[in-house]
């Protein structure tokens, strides 16, 4: 009996060392749920970092903002890798608030704007050096012809020497594409041209049609007064529309009408090229503005360049068609004199190749801008393979007069 109870006493001792040791195993083991709640954890996670869930985002961003220094440092490491950081709490404690007491979720929008703020002055400045340049900066739009009158499209920087009073001048910028225009239609009104007009707008809207998509053009009809019909757009049917307002009546006010419209592209044109197309039967007699005070408005800082055509009679020629020459030559175009009604619509065609093939060339003067008066200018090219080339820009202009708009 004793013996049996001594046995009774060890087994029982034994038993409650094995439940103390089973004790103390069960509670150094991690709860029995934690693997399944982490995959979960992870789960949340990963629409946070792609954006796909706002709310789901909220424990993970807050958990994980704190933990760096400065914050805008997760932003980077998270689109890289696709995965969002390992969470630093434990699943039971999920806040749903910042330590600050505010939602953690804004945090990670609030970075976004920070990055942007880091890029703005780079942006700024970079407009800030395009203002400067085309301030600083003359522009010439020039078109290159052969001894036959053919059109050179093929010559690069070197081909081309700028003089300005004289002077050479160094080339800071050297394009040759075809690059939008805004493009003013001035077509004359007056009664003369009651039977010209079907032809005469068929033309205009052809040059628009055959002219860069990215073109914006403004109508302006005029007989003895100028009327704005269509202001800048890309519409061919509203064009056609303003082409269409013919009143054939009154004289001939061609002069106010150009400085008219050149003021217009002056004040609202978006364009830094400038065209204007011009259409008249006859010499201007009803204008308050007077030839030279025309050719000094066009000749202002970046004025437009003219191409203009004369339905003229006999009676009339002499002193319209030198009007018309001055008014193209001093802005780098071309005064057309056709014979006939029917060669307005080729010689529309024939303005916007040109206007489509010139060269764009750019220096900073040597005498600053500050300067005041008038300057002359000259361009030359030479190019192997070539004889004589003649280079079509603008002779002369104002300093400061530029109206760079966006």
């Amino acid at each position: 009996m004793h013996l049996r109870n001594d046995r009774v006493l060890i087994l029982l001792i034994t038993f409650v060392f094995f439940c103390i040791g089973a004790v103390a195993q069960s509670t150094a083991a991690p709860p029995p749920n934690s693997q399944t709640q982490n995959p979960s954890a992870s789960t949340v996670a990963r629409p946070a970092t792609q954006g796909t869930s706002s709310s789901a985002a909220t424990p993970t961003s807050a958990q994980t903002a704190p933990s760096q220094t400065p914050a805008a440092q997760t932003a980077p490491s998270q689109p890289a890798t696709g995965q969002a950081p390992p969470p630093a709490t434990t699943p039971d404690q999920q806040p749903a608030k910042s330590p600050s007491g505010q939602q953690s979720a804004p945090a990670d929008q609030a970075q976004q704007p920070a990055a942007g703020a880091q890029e703005a002055p780079s942006s700024e400045d970079n407009g800030t050096f395009v203002f400067k340049k085309q301030v600083e900066e003359v522009a010439l739009h020039a078109t290159v012809v052969d001894d036959k009158n053919h059109l050179v499209t093929n010559l690069d920087r070197n081909a081309f020497t700028v003089y300005e009073n004289g002077i050479q001048q160094r080339i800071t910028d050297f394009r040759h594409q075809d690059v939008p225009v805004a493009l003013g239609i001035v077509i004359d009104n007056s009664g003369s041209m009651r039977e010209k007009r079907d032809k005469v707008n068929k033309a205009a809207l052809n040059l628009v049609r055959s002219s860069n998509p990215l073109d914006q053009v403004f109508v302006v009809n005029f007989n003895d007064e100028y009327y704005l019909d269509q202001e800048f757009t890309d519409s061919v049917p509203k064009l056609k529309e303003a082409l269409e307002k013919v009143e054939a009546r009154g004289g001939t006010a061609l002069y106010d009408a150009i400085v008219a419209s050149a003021d217009y592209l002056k004040r609202s044109a978006k364009l830094q090229k400038k065209v204007l197309f011009v259409v008249t039967d006859g010499e201007d007699n009803a204008s308050r503005e007077s030839l030279e005070q025309a050719v000094r408005r066009l000749q202002e800082e970046n004025g437009p360049t003219v191409y203009a055509i004369g339905l003229l009679g006999e009676e009339k020629a002499r002193r319209a068609r030198r009007a018309l020459e001055t008014l193209a030559e001093r802005t780098g175009g071309i005064a057309f004199l056709p014979r006939t009604l029917d060669q307005v619509d080729e010689i529309s065609s024939t303005v916007a190749h040109d206007i489509r093939n010139q060269y764009t060339i750019g220096y900073k003067p040597s005498t600053p801008k500050s300067v005041g008066g008038y300057r002359t200018i000259r361009v030359d090219a030479r190019a192997k393979g070539y004889g004589k080339l003649t280079v079509r820009t603008r002779s002369g202009y104002y300093p400061g007069q530029e109206h760079t708009g966006e």
